[in-house]
């Protein structure tokens, strides 16, 4: 569940115009996960920090046909 909950902030982040940056390396060290833990909750920690800004528009990537690289039989 909690990968389709990322996915859905995700793909509304791009909707609405929103870059989007994932880091875990901060949470790597106990003493920063006990910082952002939730005190609601005894169990779990926080496991991914997701960074969400509006950015300098960008070309988009360049993409090779479907037909290149799929082939329907």
């Amino acid at each position: 569940m909690r990968g389709q909950a990322l996915e859905r902030v995700l793909l509304q982040a791009t909707l609405d115009g929103l870059a989007t940056s994932l880091t875990s390396h901060a949470l790597e060290w106990p003493e920063l996960r006990w910082v952002v833990h939730d005190p609601q909750s005894a169990m779990g920690f926080v496991q991914m920090v997701l960074r969400l800004g509006y950015g300098e528009r960008v070309p988009a990537t360049p993409r090779r046909p479907v037909e290149e690289v799929l082939e329907i039989e």
